[in-house]
């Protein structure tokens, strides 16, 4: 597998809810689901090398499965990470400025 797919897996969808969509417009902040072995240097190279943006901050945080039960059966969805990105001022992500 090339850097360049590799990077690609790293990013595995942008996540549209009212904060963060807020958080796009007020603070130049978007918001990922990444692979759980992406790290702050990985994603900031992937960003860059993606989208043609320059990065001024991440933020990564786990987000713990929650425990779910169906009757008597318990079971548990898995942790997954979530990437805060925030630019430099003056740049945007073209995600769905089209649709």
């Amino acid at each position: 597998m090339d850097e360049s797919a590799r990077l690609r897996k790293l990013l595995k969808r942008p996540l549209l809810t009212e904060k963060s969509v807020k958080m796009q417009e007020l603070q130049n902040t978007y918001v990922f689901e990444v692979a759980r072995i992406a790290n702050k240097i990985e994603l900031k190279r992937a960003i860059q090398e993606i989208f043609d943006v320059k990065v001024k901050n991440i933020r990564i945080v786990t987000m713990h499965g929650k425990t779910k039960r169906l009757g008597r059966f318990v079971g548990k969805r898995p942790s997954w990470k979530k990437a805060f990105i925030t630019l430099m001022p003056g740049e945007t992500l073209e995600l769905f400025e089209n649709v």
